[in-house]
């Protein structure tokens, strides 16, 4: 079986971070936190205005942009779009540390890289990519980016200090970050799994949730089933009728590659063992 096509909603986003085209600006004044300027020709002369919103003036915190730029400077900047009836939005930010922004530029989505584990949170883990400027930390897992399996912290798959190869899903200039995927190089799990449609299996109950049940079938790979198919009966919530850990047999619905889920039936009744 073939492998699922991209999320049409992810490469969306993913295009709308990649780094956009360098202007170089000339600053004309300040509009509350935003830095108002025009761009510049290749021949010094005046070409439409645009601005760069205030988060988007530096890396560094500074109370007004004014600290940091004064009129008439010029400065580059990073396209970033259109709002405001048409208005040139750019980052000042995106080009602020050029060898930051240099390798960042050097990454590109799909590429393999190595790094070194720096700090595990419940929302992420940071990386230090090899080749990254000193002083910076650039590299980000995302929690569902971590592996295929069920995991109730990223510090059952990682640790820090830790050597990791991962894959780079896309790289901001803006935010000075390399997203990365470390399940991106390992085999879902689902594919093999798709033939199981329509068998009986017994696994335990992982998680219990409002509206139903998660049920783990085989390594790395965990089915939902509904409340209403646990019983014929009015009830309120699942953990009335079942405990985590135990088992229970159910028959695979239907499995969903494009969103990884699988979805889970009675096996006759859902049975309880």
């Amino acid at each position: 079986m073939s492998e699922p096509a991209p999320d049409p909603r992810l490469q969306s986003l993913i295009n709308q971070l990649r780094p956009g085209a360098v202007r170089t600006v000339k600053v004309t004044g300040f509009d509350g936190a935003d830095v108002l300027v025009q761009l510049v020709d290749a021949a010094g002369e005046k070409a439409e205005t645009g601005r760069i919103p205030g988060h988007e003036a530096s890396m560094r915190r500074v109370e007004h942009p004014s600290e940091l730029f004064e009129v008439g400077q010029e400065i580059d900047a990073e396209e970033i779009g259109r709002w405001r009836e048409g208005e040139l939005h750019l980052s000042a930010r995106a080009c602020e540390i050029p060898a930051l922004r240099s390798f960042l530029l050097a990454v590109e989505r799909g590429q393999v890289v190595t790094g070194t584990v720096a700090e595990v949170h419940n929302f992420g883990v940071f990386v230090h990519i090899d080749g990254e400027p000193n002083g910076f930390c650039t590299g980000f897992i995302r929690v569902p980016d971590l592996t295929w399996g069920w995991i109730n912290h990223p510090s059952e798959v990682v640790e820090a200090g830790q050597r990791i190869t991962a894959e780079v899903v896309v790289t901001e200039t803006r935010s000075g970050q390399v997203t990365l995927s470390l399940k991106a190089l390992q085999e879902n799990p689902l594919i093999r799994f798709a033939d199981q449609v329509g068998c009986v299996l017994t696994g335990p109950i992982i998680k219990i949730v409002p509206f139903g049940v998660f049920v783990q079938l085989a390594r790395d790979v965990v089915g939902f089933l509904n409340l209403s198919e646990l019983t014929d009966e009015s009830v309120e919530t699942p953990d009335r009728l079942v405990d985590e850990g135990e088992l229970i047999t159910v028959k695979v619905a239907a499995v969903d590659l494009q969103r990884h889920r699988v979805r889970l039936g009675p096996a006759g009744r859902a049975d309880r063992i």
